[in-house]
């Protein structure tokens, strides 16, 4: 799936975008059952005249009534659509929170530049680290344009000088070059700071 918001995922598959919230339901398959305020006779009438003709519907939300009259083919074909709707709904969440988004969520931005502070994390949690940053740039950073990686350390180091352009052959070299790392480096109290720093003069990168 593309790397996109929800927001914008709901642009184009929410209910509102393919005519399929209650009101929009509603107003196709039936018609409001409305009291108004008549001003020559200077009172409120009621359209009672589909009194116990229709199946009414009432929404809880504002009060208002319905007339449902629609056929049952057409509210059959609601209900198709809807179920198809949920069905979209739970694959877009599964995917949501599996694999690396379920960590670092849906990478939006074009050019990303990643800051690692492993801090003094035992060897199998730094490998745990290494698996899931792995995981990022093979499933997300490939879709994106360029990338970089700046581990915090006393003596900064880092990938690339620049953010690169995204190929097979730059995300190849980035998960090399991770599994080449030290798990213990010299630090200091101003190394996660001064990689962020560094992370953001980097004029490709927007945020």
């Amino acid at each position: 799936q593309p790397l996109v918001s929800s927001s914008k995922w709901l642009q184009l598959h929410g209910l509102k975008r393919n005519k399929l919230s209650l009101s929009q339901i509603l107003s196709q398959i039936g018609f409001q059952h409305r009291k108004d305020y008549v001003t020559t006779l200077g009172k409120l009438v009621a359209s009672r005249y589909a009194d116990g003709l229709f199946p009414q519907y009432k929404r809880a939300e504002d009060g208002s009534v319905y007339n449902l009259t629609a056929k049952k083919e057409l509210i059959l074909h609601f209900v198709d659509c809807l179920m198809g709707a949920i069905k979209l709904y739970k694959q877009r969440m599964e995917w949501l929170t599996s694999e690396s988004r379920q960590i670092f969520g849906v990478i939006q931005e074009r050019c990303i530049v990643i800051v690692l502070d492993f801090g003094a994390v035992a060897p199998t949690e730094f490998d745990l680290c290494r698996d899931a940053l792995s995981m990022v740039l093979v499933e997300q950073v490939t879709q994106i344009a360029k990338f970089n990686l700046i581990r915090a350390a006393q003596d900064l180091m880092k990938w690339q000088q620049k953010s690169a352009p995204v190929s097979e052959h730059t995300v190849e070299s980035a998960v090399t070059w991770l599994w080449k790392l030290d798990h213990m480096t010299a630090a200091s109290h101003t190394s996660s700071a001064e990689a962020l720093l560094e992370a953001m003069s980097d004029e490709a990168v927007s945020s």
